[in-house]
């Protein structure tokens, strides 16, 4: 039917009033205003920092000036490490161009280098509550502080990236020479291979007073976090400065926010909201008592599972109203987020960042379901489980 997600949820919240099972009226309480809050307040953030290039100058002063045995883990550490903090899909956007960029140079095949920028940047992302939006949804669900957060899934984040770094070094990159790849292409004023195989590859200079603004504001917003501060707030200060204070066009920032997203967020907050006023919840409850979802195990495996065939985002949203009737809620919480997290690297299409890493590459390279899925299917089960046994040890 070509329905996007957004679309879906749209038809699923005006359905959901159109049955009364949502009464306009009682609409607004439904919807959780310090996600969207926080969601759109990180976006223009990172929308400030992406315009000004910080994204392409950090990864070209990491990226481009290694040799060919400190590629892949600079690639994994640098791409974890920004997803952390910043929304991932915009570290996979700087990334790949640089990973095409510097694999060439190198006369190294590009595939394994560009898996490692779309399992690395979900692993990463597992960190903090402002790696990506689902994570948004739990600490804001869920009261978790982000240095609380950070404390408990950060571990999972570096032990996963070491993994992610062992698995494709051992399954991928032992076929990593250039010979199976495209040919590089030729100067035809100096025959020499240019560095750079797409068109939109990034411009080497750079405007550095540009850059410190932005930087400065998105460090101080970091701080508020890891001080304690509520996360939607901070953020909305930190956008607010950046939208005060900037002379870029506001129209340019904005075409940089996934206004789709916001609104998906929305029509699902509103059909959670009319499940609740059906009984969907009472009864989704009772399942979960009968499948002891409250264990630890069954609760990694069905969010996995759940995220995979729905979608990270609609499996927290589902789940989210469970959690805070577990007899430990916040390892509960964790888990919901450490699991939605890392199940995204299963396939190609478990999450968006992965989507985008494939799609910029394609004029270059070609990286097919099956490929992906031979890293992806052990990163995804070695992480899930380091995860779950972390957070058991620790509760």
């Amino acid at each position: 039917m070509k329905i996007d997600r957004t679309g879906a949820a749209i038809i699923g919240a005006v359905l959901m009033v159109a049955v009364r099972a949502v009464r306009p009226a009682e609409a607004l309480p439904f919807i959780d205003f310090g996600t969207i809050v926080l969601l759109f307040s990180m976006m223009l953030l990172v929308a400030y920092l992406h315009l000004a290039g910080f994204f392409d100058w950090v990864a070209e002063r990491v990226v481009s000036k290694l040799d060919p045995p400190h590629l892949l883990p600079a690639i994994i550490f640098l791409s974890g490490l920004l997803s952390a903090f910043f929304v991932n899909d915009i570290v996979c956007l700087a990334m790949v161009p640089f990973t095409l960029s510097a694999a060439r140079r190198m006369n190294l095949r590009p595939a394994p280098y560009l898996l490692a920028v779309a399992t690395s940047s979900n692993i990463g992302s597992v960190a903090t509550i402002t790696g990506n939006p689902q994570n948004m949804l739990i600490g804001s669900s869920s009261g978790i502080r982000y240095q609380d957060f950070l404390v408990h899934l950060g571990p999972v984040a570096l032990a996963g990236l070491f993994v992610d770094w062992l698995l494709i070094w051992l399954l991928a990159t032992p076929s990593a020479s250039a010979s199976a790849s495209a040919p590089l292409r030729t100067s035809a004023a100096t025959g020499a291979s240019a560095l750079r195989p797409a068109d939109d590859a990034p411009a080497v200079r750079h405007d550095h007073a540009g850059l410190l603004k932005p930087a400065i504001v998105a460090a101080l917003v970091l701080a508020g976090f890891l001080a304690g501060f509520s996360p939607p707030l901070v953020a909305a200060l930190g956008a607010a400065t950046m939208l005060i204070t900037s002379t870029r066009e506001p129209r340019l920032v904005y075409d940089d926010v996934d206004w789709g997203l916001l609104v998906f967020f929305v029509g699902l907050f509103l059909i959670v909201g009319g499940a609740e006023n059906a009984g969907l919840m009472t009864r989704l409850l009772a399942w979960s008592h009968n499948w002891n979802l409250e264990r630890p195990a069954v609760l990694t495996l069905a969010t996995a599972l759940l995220s995979n065939i729905v979608s990270n985002v609609p499996a927290v949203m589902l789940l989210k109203s469970l959690v805070p009737r577990f007899a430990n809620p916040h390892t509960g919480w964790l888990l919901l987020a450490m699991a939605s997290t890392l199940a995204g690297n299963l396939t190609i299409t478990g999450s968006v960042a992965n989507i985008i890493v494939v799609e910029r590459a394609r004029p270059e390279v070609e990286i097919g379901f099956l490929e992906y899925l031979r890293i992806g299917l052990p990163v995804t089960l070695v992480t899930l489980a380091i995860g779950w046994l972390w957070l058991v040890m620790i509760r």
